[in-house]
């Protein structure tokens, strides 16, 4: 496990000595673009884990994606050995169709401080609720990015992210009332404190997640990846890629519906991703929106 061979695989080339914010922006927007948020291991038959060295294995050695206790994990790992002072939390993930936050701990988030200022990096959420720049941890701030303006608000000292995002122009008209559409224009995402966790907090999350009928995970086989205007996204058999600011305060949202021999085409082509294992896509109705 070496740095120059995790930044070989994001493409950053960048300074490495310095430990400040724009740094930081820039090794992460390159981790987003390159690594995908991907749960596909589920569905082609292999296991999860969390132990360090098997992550940097999938995600830099085997050119994989994970989700956010894998691509979160190597990012802190990562911004420890250049000298960031950073630690993870545990946040818990809002569903929109139950109106209501998870009362199961799933999401690993980092947070850096610099210069006496905290900092959310967020690298495995996916679709559209993916940051593109590290947050200031401040409360009711707006702050805008490409994806749209996220927010914190705290109170009683439980932090909570919204995000409001743009109209969407969808050219293909037959899947304006898609499930997979965010309707809400405001939308909130997941609720964290600040104590600070370890990855071991996360061992009973990582398999319930891979294995629990009432998983998002289980219902799902998904594969998103940032792109330097928008983002990707394989949903079972539905391709989407959405254009930010396409128009004025509107995004633009492609989606096709793929065959069974497309899938691991659109994989490697759009994500650059090439399984060992065959795919079985899937798609139940559920609470998951781009």
């Amino acid at each position: 496990m070496n740095l120059e061979e995790y930044f070989a695989r994001t493409g950053y080339k960048g300074s490495l000595e310095k430990q400040d914010l724009e740094t930081l922006t820039d090794i992460f927007q390159h981790h987003i673009r390159a690594v995908p948020f991907e749960n596909l291991s589920i569905h082609c038959g292999e296991k999860i884990t969390l132990e360090l060295e098997h992550v940097y294995n999938k995600i830099v050695r085997r050119k994989r994606g994970g989700w956010c206790m894998e691509n979160n994990q190597l990012l802190g790992w990562v911004l420890k050995c250049l000298g960031y002072d950073c630690s993870f939390l545990g946040a818990y993930v809002f569903n929109p169709h139950q109106n209501a936050y998870a009362t199961i701990m799933t999401h690993l988030l980092v947070k850096v401080v610099i210069e006496g200022k905290a900092y959310i990096v967020d690298g495995g959420f996916g679709v559209s609720y993916q940051m593109w720049q590290p947050m200031e941890l401040v409360s009711g701030k707006d702050q805008p990015q490409a994806p749209g303006v996220f927010r914190f608000t705290e109170k009683n000292g439980i932090w909570y992210l919204e995000k409001m995002r743009r109209k969407q122009y969808i050219p293909n008209q037959n899947f304006s009332n898609s499930d997979l559409l965010e309707k809400k224009e405001c939308r909130k995402v997941y609720m964290f404190s600040l104590e600070p966790r370890t990855v071991d907090d996360f061992c009973f999350q990582c398999t319930y997640l891979q294995t629990s009928p009432d998983s998002l995970f289980t219902k799902k086989s998904i594969c998103t990846l940032q792109t330097t205007n928008g983002f990707r996204a394989l949903i079972g058999w539905t391709f989407t890629e959405t254009t930010y600011n396409y128009k004025e305060n509107m995004d633009l949202v492609e989606f096709v519906t793929l065959e069974d021999e497309e899938v691991e085409k659109t994989l490697k082509e759009k994500f650059n991703i090439t399984l060992d294992r065959k795919l079985v896509p899937i798609n139940i109705k559920g609470p998951y929106t781009i």
